[in-house]
């Protein structure tokens, strides 16, 4: 799995999100970069999940992805 991370400011609200890249099925993780060093690596981790668990591609419902990750 490819992924590039970036640190933007996001709403605080959000921790993270990731987005797949059709053109070479790697991804791009944004997490926000008004959080903590802490609450940075928990965020990567949690977007990394998504990822592994292939949610982008699976017919659940995004609540229910969201409880689970």
């Amino acid at each position: 799995m490819t992924y590039f991370v970036r640190e933007i400011p996001l709403p605080f609200e959000v921790k993270g999100m990731v987005t797949p890249n059709a053109e070479d099925d790697s991804f791009s993780v944004y997490i926000n970069s008004l959080l903590s060093d802490d609450q940075k690596l928990k965020a990567l981790e949690h977007e990394l999940r998504h990822i592994e668990e292939d949610d982008f591609y699976n017919c659940k419902d995004i609540e229910e992805i969201e409880r689970t990750a």
